[in-house]
């Protein structure tokens, strides 16, 4: 295998040296798995669950008690009677909108926030070498307007959206920079492994704090408070998490790398900007680097979809209850835990690309299995859910240990902003393909079926790149399992 100097790439500056200690790898490891532990309670518990299940209502209540304060007629039908309340018009900044909407609009622009600062992020980070600081304010940032979310009723839900705003942004740029620290941890050969540890360990965390969390809610009423209150509750209690499991990582993990660039202050953003441009402009000269992440898009916007969508297919496809949706959730993030690690043992022994072929094959099993399950039948509904645990954290996890891989040294966090709003940005595609076939076939079956393409097509994306020369060409060391 050829490589430029001391390993870099052409331009770019000596990357991140593990510690030589295996005992002291171990130490900074683990710190770094307890990020994901941190941090996925934002994701499982703010977003998925809690997030789609109050901000459009408490937006729709203060439409129906105040009308007058946009300007809007009562939520009423035209005989008078009260309208379902997601249907009922709110105002902000000058738009008026359904409140059942609100959600929906609120993620896609805290996507485009994201897409717009997430790569100066990560060149700052690189070009500062301060990752393990910006990694604390973008946690801390993150998890103190997940908790502030406490305050948000029905007559301030426009804090909501600001804070729902700061926690993404938090969230989305801490991503990048604690996915950037792989490198600084773990040797080529113990990347895949490290890697799937910390997405199990991310799952394991988010489903022990959300089971805590859906059990206090499901539950208020014998604590003598409202649901309301149990929401902004569970709320309060996931930035508490966040925040304090953060101490850990922060405690445990040492930069490696030293920095780009003499600047300090204000002038290290001005900086930013300039490693951005070269980084984009050098980024053409890995070819093979962009290539996979093409074919990871491919397939995470069906992953991403499939698990979005679960919900609404077992509700209005298969007539499941609330019930039966919450257990499904919790089936998905135990098995999670159990996939992840297995992953890690058998990229061991297979090597990372072709367990991610393997995975890829799974999934599209399960894709097919969903199809088949009957109406009503809640537990071939949890046998799918467990198939879906058992491959979605192991295949996002080797991805990200592949990718680094292929990074040119010095320009790992530049490299993981791509990375991440790359998902975001194509993470369109899954949804409008399933709400266009079921919309156009007029049965979500059609539609769950049709999100085969995103794994076929990535399947053959994937094996068709030749990872070794894809490591090669980034001028770094080559793992002894591919």
């Amino acid at each position: 295998m050829s490589t430029v100097g001391n390993g870099s790439s052409p331009g770019s500056s000596p990357g991140p040296t593990p510690a030589a200690g295996a005992r002291q790898r171990r130490r900074e490891q683990w710190g770094w798995y307890f990020y994901d532990w941190a941090n996925s309670t934002f994701y499982t518990s703010v977003i998925t669950v809690f997030g789609a299940l109050y901000m459009s209502s408490v937006a729709a209540l203060d439409a129906k008690s105040h009308p007058e304060r946009n300007g809007l007629t009562p939520c009423v039908d035209e005989h008078g009677v009260d309208n379902n309340l997601v249907n009922c018009d709110i105002s902000l900044l000058g738009l008026t909108f359904p409140a059942g909407s609100l959600w929906g609009y609120l993620l896609a622009a805290s996507t485009v926030i994201q897409v717009l600062i997430l790569p100066i992020t990560g060149a700052i980070a690189d070009r500062s070498q301060n990752k393990k600081r910006m990694l604390g304010f973008f946690a801390f940032l993150g998890s103190a307007a997940s908790a502030l979310l406490f305050f948000v009723s029905e007559d301030r839900w426009e804090l909501g959206v600001a804070l729902y705003m700061l926690g993404n942004i938090g969230y989305g740029a801490s991503i990048v920079t604690y996915y950037s620290f792989l490198p600084d941890i773990a040797t080529p050969d113990e990347r895949d492994d490290v890697s799937s540890r910390g997405w199990a360990f991310g799952y394991l965390g988010g489903g022990v704090a959300l089971a805590a969390q859906l059990a206090f809610y499901l539950s208020h009423e014998s604590f003598g408070i409202s649901e309301s209150m149990a929401v902004r509750i569970c709320y309060l209690t996931s930035g508490l998490w966040w925040a304090l499991f953060t101490i850990i990582p922060l405690r445990r993990l040492t930069e490696r790398q030293a920095p780009h660039g003499p600047e300090h202050g204000a002038s290290v953003l001005k900086a930013g900007f300039v490693e951005l441009r070269d980084t984009l402009r050098a980024a053409k000269a890995f070819p093979l680097t962009l290539a996979f992440l093409g074919a990871y898009l491919v397939f995470t916007d069906g992953i991403s979809t499939v698990v979005s969508v679960s919900a609404q297919y077992g509700s209005e496809e298969l007539k499941f209850g609330n019930e039966v949706l919450i257990a499904t959730i919790l089936v998905i993030q135990f098995v999670a835990y159990v996939g992840g690690m297995l992953h890690g043992l058998v990229a061991r022994r297979w090597g990372a690309k072709k367990t991610i072929l393997a995975s890829l094959v799974v999934w599209m099993v399960v894709v097919a299995s969903a199809y088949f399950i009957e109406a009503g039948q809640q537990f071939q509904f949890y046998a799918v859910a467990a198939g879906i645990g058992l491959v979605l954290g192991g295949t996002n996890a080797l991805s990200r240990s592949l990718y680094s891989q292929m990074i040119p040294a010095g320009k790992e966090a530049q490299y993981y902003s791509l990375y991440e709003i790359g998902e975001r940005g194509t993470s369109w595609l899954g949804p409008l393909l399933f709400a266009g076939v079921g919309q156009a076939t007029g049965s979500f079956r059609y539609a769950i079926i049709a999100l085969l393409v995103f794994f076929v097509v990535g399947f053959v994306l994937v094996a068709l790149i030749p990872v070794r020369r894809a490591i090669a060409e980034a001028g770094n060391p080559e793992p002894s399992v591919l």
